[in-house]
């Protein structure tokens, strides 16, 4: 569906994407994670033939990005809708210019105007909406014209929890139709929720690339939790304790096992009611991979 190799991408003396190479696979919800400044808009850009790479190779859709625009949808992280323009009039000139008919176009944006709980503001202008509303329009108008794949930037910002879930719901059916969707968010408990796979980016270049589920099992032995009536002070390995919900997390050292410290609680006699390997925030594993990356560079780069 999406194939990146070896891009790369300056301005001046900053090298915004730096030798980056992913690929996404049809019918995924893949996530294009980092922060601030790492690179992941200048990415897109590229993909949608907006910005020229410096070097690398991007074939989407099976071709070269330009000729696979009518096919791709397009949520920018900042808004780009006519203000003046009518909701319904817009949806339909935007689907338009990505090869729809208009009949279809004007049906679609009725179908999802309705789904968006937006059918009552089809003939207002977009300066009239709210911020959330307008946050939802754009996301129609990102898949109005029945796009192949689909770029999500932040598409929550500015939602409230029940248009959250609206729009999660949306990316799963898109999923379920066959569609592809690249997703860029900060809000990690969504992306944990809704991604097969990611890449986190630092200074454009890859840190952290695979199976969502392979990735959090990668990180997951070093943190167990356990439900104790009282727990021991200083556990052979363990090199951190957080409280969490009437239970402790315990984070390993390295060469430390889930074994090593069962075997030390039962030594000690304690009152053992849980044990597990923790699931560890993807969130969690994005600061302390960003940190490291960014210790090791010697960069003080983006936050969260």
């Amino acid at each position: 569906m999406l194939q990146v190799q070896n891009l790369t991408k300056r301005f001046g003396d900053l090298v915004a994407v730096d030798d980056l190479s992913f690929e996404v696979e049809p019918g995924e919800v893949f996530g294009l994670l980092g922060p601030n400044g790492a690179g992941k808009t200048t990415t897109i850009r590229m993909i949608l033939d907006i910005l020229p790479p410096d070097s690398g190779h991007i074939t989407v859709l099976g071709g070269p990005p330009a000729a696979a625009q009518p096919r791709i949808g397009y949520l920018p992280e900042e808004r780009g809708l006519y203000r003046n323009a009518r909701v319904l009039d817009m949806l339909v000139y935007l689907a338009e210019l990505k090869g729809a008919h208009r009949a279809r176009a004007r049906e679609r944006a009725m179908e999802w105007l309705e789904r968006m709980g937006l059918e009552d503001r089809a003939n207002s202008r977009v300066k009239d909406l709210s911020r959330g509303m307008q946050q939802r329009l754009q996301v129609i108008a990102s898949i109005v014209h029945d796009p192949d794949l689909i770029f999500l930037d932040e598409p929550f910002q500015g939602l409230d929890p029940v248009n959250v879930e609206r729009v999660k719901g949306v990316i799963a059916d898109l999923r379920r139709e066959g569609k592809t969707i690249v997703l860029s968010s900060h809000q990690m408990n969504l992306v944990e929720a809704l991604c097969d796979r990611i890449l986190l980016v630092n200074r454009g270049r890859s840190v952290l690339y695979g199976s969502l589920a392979e990735i959090k099992r990668q990180f997951a032995p070093h943190t167990i939790r356990v439900r104790v009536s009282e727990l021991p002070p200083d556990l052979p390995g363990v090199v951190a304790v957080e409280p969490r919900d009437g239970a402790y997390d315990l984070s390993l050292a390295e060469g430390t096992g889930p074994r090593d410290v069962l075997r030390a609680l039962l030594d000690r006699g304690v009152d053992l009611q849980a044990f597990e390997i923790a699931p560890v925030p993807l969130e969690e594993i994005f600061i302390r991979v960003v940190t490291a990356a960014q210790d090791s560079s010697g960069a003080t780069g983006g936050t969260l």
